[in-house]
């Protein structure tokens, strides 16, 4: 964790990736992100993969460096002191729907400088979730084997929630920008992100919806083979299938060094009467004769020897791997600085953690942090913020309206 937004702190009133995510990467930064949930936990409390002991896996790694707070947000005494914990931060991570108890025109009242981020689902305040905005932006689509008939084929949706991801992110960025505007000019701001948008937002500035509308069709499936340039998966002697990319002049001409095809290279460049040096463009319109060729070659190697003659070459290449051979691997993970010691997870099961992405030369990273029991925080955050009395804090436990810590009771 590095401590560059020390000082900064958060309140945070979240649930499932996206908004979530915005904290934890604020949080991996040195900011104090204070979680709000419901006494009982919220809406992804409980979200599955859970451990023996009922814990989430999900809610676990989503919510490292964070504090919890627990309180009862049925109850108006609950939002009101959640509101007043807002208010007296001055920053809100939220996607609760904008016209909760936490809408902006009620946090700005007695705070004009308030800046709160709220993470929707389309602009129009319609509900979405990553797999829905996934199915309108087209990709699932645009997947698949590329003899599919794609008139009956069905969508592939990809398994990681990626717009969840990116909409987390972006919005971090936008949090940040929002606030620095405040330190220059005093002046408080409502943000909005709505998750469609991020969607087809990106499918825009990659290109790809002028790249329909120029082309006035849909574009064709094209199984693992990458759009518009060389790449694909092949499969070695011992059965190990792995994928290269060759996009720009240096990567090509190591892969055809690596996979000792120049010859043959130059004579299907004869036969066709293209120059595959010149680009991606005759690279891509003729990838199945290309593919065919680089396939024999790799059908005659074991993948050992194949990766000493790629790396030998400077290709850009990988094997695939299960997501459990993955986790297990050393140089994606044991070896791998991202990853930290394991902190005392609620959970109470120990496995490698991440820190920041970012990764800053000559800054000390720090280990990575766990995540809070629910309520753990609760009788500190309400002192130290709103300065209750331990008394009044004891009136609202046992009122049920705070919650404290629910360290070994799952």
């Amino acid at each position: 964790m590095y401590n560059l937004l020390s000082g900064l702190s958060l309140i945070e009133v979240s649930s499932f990736v996206a908004s979530p995510t915005v904290g934890l990467y604020c949080g991996q930064m040195g900011a104090e992100v204070i979680r709000v949930d419901h006494v009982a936990g919220g809406l992804d409390y409980d979200r599955f993969m859970l451990t023996r002991e009922g814990r989430s896996l999900s809610w676990e790694n989503l919510n490292r460096a964070k504090k919890s707070v627990a309180l009862d947000l049925r109850s108006g005494e609950g939002r009101e002191l959640c509101v007043e914990l807002a208010r007296k931060t001055g920053q809100l991570i939220t996607n609760l729907p904008e016209h909760s108890f936490l809408k902006h025109s009620v946090l700005e009242q007695g705070r004009p400088d308030m800046v709160s981020l709220r993470i929707m689902g389309w602009h129009d305040g319609r509900q979405a979730m990553d797999f829905t905005v996934n199915a309108a932006s087209g990709y699932p689509l645009m997947t698949g084997p590329e003899d599919w008939d794609p008139d009956t084929a069905p969508p592939i949706n990809q398994v990681m929630p990626a717009w969840d991801f990116i909409t987390g992110a972006y919005s971090a960025f936008a949090l940040l920008a929002a606030l620095r505007h405040r330190d220059m000019t005093g002046e408080g701001s409502e943000v909005r992100v709505p998750l469609g948008d991020v969607a087809i937002g990106t499918l825009a500035n990659s290109g790809g919806m002028a790249e329909m509308l120029y082309r006035g069709r849909d574009r064709e499936r094209l199984g693992n083979a990458i759009w518009g340039a060389f790449g694909r998966d092949f499969l070695s002697k011992d059965g190990k299938r792995f994928m290269v990319a060759a996009l720009t002049p240096k990567q090509w001409d190591g892969l055809i060094a690596a996979f000792d095809v120049a010859e043959r290279i130059a004579s299907l460049e004869t036969e066709l009467g293209v120059d595959f040096s010149s680009g991606d463009e005759p690279r891509f319109a003729h990838r199945h004769r290309l593919f065919e060729m680089f396939q024999s070659v790799a059908a005659s190697h074991d993948y050992a020897e194949l990766t000493k003659r790629m790396a030998a070459q400077g290709c850009t290449f990988e094997r695939y791997r299960t997501a459990h051979e993955a986790a297990n691997d050393p140089e994606l993970v044991t070896n791998n600085p991202l990853f930290g010691p394991s902190p005392a997870n609620p959970s109470g099961f120990e496995y490698p953690a991440t820190r920041s992405f970012a990764n800053m030369p000559g800054r000390e990273a720090g280990d990575p942090q766990p995540a809070p029991y629910l309520g753990q925080h609760s009788e500190e955050v309400l002192a130290e913020r709103l300065g209750l009395s331990s008394g009044e804090i004891g009136r609202l436990v046992d009122a049920g309206v705070v919650g404290l810590s629910d360290g070994g009771s799952k």
